[in-house]
C-alpha cells in the first residue's frame, strides 16, 4: 500500500507529491499560482481506473525552491525516476502545459499521452503572437509595493483565475490553493519568459494529444488551443461549455468525462 502523501528530493528542493489509485500512470501538472490540490475533482473521479500522481511544482504550494522553467523540466524527470515510471500520461494546465510540452519535446519516449489544458501560445502563430493575458511585471510591482496578499486579491478577480461556477466547494478549493501560493517567482530576480516551442518542433510529437479549453476562457488561450491542436500530428481538441480558464473546477463532470473517455480510448488502442 503506497502512502498517498510524501515528498521527493529534486536537486536542492524537496517537492510535495501525492500518489493514489492503480493502473496506468497519469501525472497531473498544475498551473501558475496553483498546486496539486487544484486537481482534487479529477483525482476523485479517476483514481478508481488510473494511478493518479500529482505534485507541487518547485516553488509552489508546499514545495521548496524557486520556480524556474529549466528546473521544472528536470524535476519532472526526477519524479518519474523516483516512482520508477517509464512512459506516462501527462495532464497539464496553463503554465504547467508549457512544462509538459517542453518535457515531451525533450524526452518523448517518456510521454505516452499528452493532455494540455488552457495552454499558452506555443506555436508562435501570428494569431496569438504578442498577445498577453496579464503582465508579470505589473504583478511584481504590486508585490513589491503592497505585498503578496494584495497580489492574491488582484489575481483572484483576473479572468485566468475567475471561476464561473456557482459551486461553493469549487470556490473554497480555489481560495485555499491561492492562499498557499508563496509568490517566490514575483520576488527577486525575474526569469525571462521562454520563447514558444514553435510549430516545427511540435510537429515532431507523435503521441496522442488532447487540447482542452473552456469556452469562456480568454480569446488568447482559445486561439492558442486551436493553433496547438492543429500543430500536433495526433492532436484533438475539446471545448467545455460554461467553463473559463479553470475548466476542471468550473465543469468537473464534463472535464472528467472527456478526460476519462480520451484516456480509455488510448488504452484500448495501445492494448
Amino acid at each position: 500500500m503506497r502512502d498517498l502523501d510524501h515528498s521527493f528530493r529534486a536537486g536542492d528542493a524537496r517537492l510535495r507529491l501525492r500518489d493514489e489509485g492503480a493502473g496506468a500512470a497519469v501525472v497531473f501538472i498544475h498551473g501558475w499560482t496553483l498546486d496539486l490540490d487544484a486537481w482534487e475533482p479529477q483525482a476523485a473521479a479517476l483514481a478508481g481506473s488510473f494511478r493518479v500522481i500529482r505534485y507541487d511544482r518547485r516553488g509552489f504550494g508546499l514545495s521548496e525552491g524557486t520556480p524556474e522553467r529549466s528546473a521544472d523540466l528536470e524535476d519532472l524527470g526526477v519524479l518519474l525516476d523516483h516512482l520508477r515510471l517509464d512512459a506516462v500520461t501527462l495532464v497539464a494546465h496553463s503554465q504547467g502545459a508549457r512544462v509538459a510540452l517542453g518535457f515531451a519535446l525533450r524526452q518523448p519516449e517518456r510521454v505516452a499521452v499528452l493532455v494540455l489544458d488552457g495552454p499558452p501560445d506555443e506555436t508562435g502563430d501570428a494569431a496569438t503572437a504578442g498577445d498577453e493575458d496579464f503582465s508579470i511585471a505589473e504583478y511584481r510591482r504590486l508585490v513589491a509595493d503592497q505585498g503578496v496578499d494584495a497580489f492574491r486579491r488582484a489575481w483572484r478577480s483576473h479572468p485566468l483565475m475567475r471561476l464561473h461556477t456557482d459551486d461553493a466547494a469549487a470556490h473554497a478549493l480555489a481560495a485555499r490553493v491561492l492562499e498557499r501560493y508563496p509568490a517566490r517567482d514575483l520576488q527577486g530576480a525575474a526569469e525571462a519568459p521562454p520563447p514558444p516551442a514553435g510549430t516545427s518542433a511540435i510537429a515532431r510529437l507523435t503521441m496522442p494529444s488532447l487540447v482542452v479549453n473552456g469556452d469562456l476562457d480568454t480569446l488568447v488561450r482559445r486561439r492558442a488551443g486551436e493553433s496547438l491542436a492543429r500543430a500536433l500530428p495526433r492532436g484533438e481538441r475539446v471545448v467545455l461549455p460554461g467553463a473559463g480558464h479553470l475548466p476542471n473546477l468550473d465543469a468537473p463532470r464534463a472535464y472528467n468525462d472527456a478526460l476519462q473517455a480520451f484516456l480509455e480510448r488510448q488504452s484500448r488502442a495501445a492494448a
